[in-house]
């Protein structure tokens, strides 16, 4: 069992039988009532060992979250409330979050405002959650096609990554999840990132010693930055595209949210070149490495005009200016770079014209 202690909460890396978790649930809520939220995916594959396994839960109540990022809104969280309020939830009880990052964005947020604060612990079932979503206390719900747009920080009591989980998971999960382990790699661990492309390249079992690294290293830059005041903006790279191609592209599964940031790493990446940032050597290393897993969309000029008003108000830009992040070399990575609307239409009309040009 691997533990990594935080400021605020302890982060168990192994076999979730081993883990602390009963003890923690005896210790701390032996008279609490408890609720599991989960989408219909981990009910239907992982609910059960979770019920089965700690007999503490076996009276938990169960609330299930519809699956799809077009449901991580404000009304799905309302049923949420109204739900624990017939429940008789109080400040004092438990919410268990179990499954990917919708459900630990949801599950952390609603939480968070229930009451003025409910306890909860987070239990990531994909690789994404498991090495990004769940960890640095970001909750969240999109508002329309803007992802992320209401939310508060808050960490949950333990974080418990069990990798068996991973195993319930069609492959376009895990290469959706392994899009933001590569960016680990890019902004702050060069050989890093050469080992994820080789590790996704030949697909075996996932590597515990790759996820580890880039769990550490999302959890040094949050402790250094916990509120994203400053250095943890470089967590970012990639996202000022990629969350408005998930936003626009919302309710088609093809576009999940690791796969619109792998795009994003690719289209910031050869913004950064044309910053004069990244070299030409580095971002084709970028790019190729990337687009062999990740296609990137046929965009209409309609869908670019779009995908740039949903920029405009990115909930990370500054005095009416778009921050975006650069590379600047492999394992390095800059933020609140201002980049303009025109910049941003070129990058666009850039990619679509190579998409064309190839088809």
């Amino acid at each position: 069992m691997k533990i990594i202690s935080t400021s605020h909460y302890e982060i168990e890396m192994g076999s979730l039988s081993e883990s602390t978790l009963n003890d923690f649930l005896l210790n701390n809520y032996s008279d609490s009532k408890k609720i599991i939220l989960v989408d219909e995916n981990t009910r239907n594959y992982c609910l059960d060992y979770l019920i089965t396994e700690f007999d503490t839960l076996f009276e938990a109540e169960v609330i299930v979250l519809p699956v799809g990022e077009e449901n991580k809104v404000l009304s799905i969280a309302s049923s949420v409330w109204e739900a624990l309020t017939e429940y008789g939830i109080t400040r004092y009880d438990l919410i268990i979050n179990l499954g990917g990052g919708l459900v630990t964005d949801m599950g952390g947020f609603i939480a968070s405002c229930y009451k003025r604060g409910v306890s909860f612990i987070n239990i990531p079932t994909t690789l994404l959650g498991m090495v990004d979503a769940s960890i640095g206390g970001k909750t969240g719900l999109n508002l329309g096609h803007y992802k992320n747009q209401i939310g508060v920080f808050s960490n949950p009591k333990v974080l418990y990554i069990d990798i068996s989980f991973l195993e319930t998971l069609p492959i376009e999960e895990i290469v959706s999840g392994f899009a933001e382990m590569l960016k680990h790699g890019l902004i702050a661990d060069e050989s890093l990132f050469i080992e994820i492309v080789s590790e996704m390249t030949n697909m075996g079992e996932l590597s515990e010693d790759l996820l580890l690294r880039c769990i550490e290293i999302k959890h040094e830059i949050v402790k250094e930055d916990p509120l994203e005041k400053g250095s943890r903006k470089m967590l970012n790279f990639g996202h000022t595209i990629g969350h408005v191609i998930e936003g626009h592209f919302i309710e088609d599964e093809q576009y999940t949210h690791g796969y619109c940031v792998a795009i994003g790493m690719i289209m910031e990446s050869y913004l950064s070149m044309k910053f004069g940032r990244l070299s030409n050597e580095d971002y084709l290393i970028v790019s190729e490495s990337l687009q062999k897993f990740y296609s990137i969309p046929s965009f209409t000029d309609e869908d670019i005009h779009v995908m740039i008003k949903l920029l405009t108000n990115d909930k990370k830009n500054q005095k009416g200016k778009i921050m975006c992040c650069f590379l600047e070399e492999l394992g390095d990575c800059s933020y609140d770079n201002p980049v303009s609307e025109k910049e941003f239409l070129d990058v666009f009309f850039h990619f679509k014209n190579l998409k064309l040009s190839l088809n």
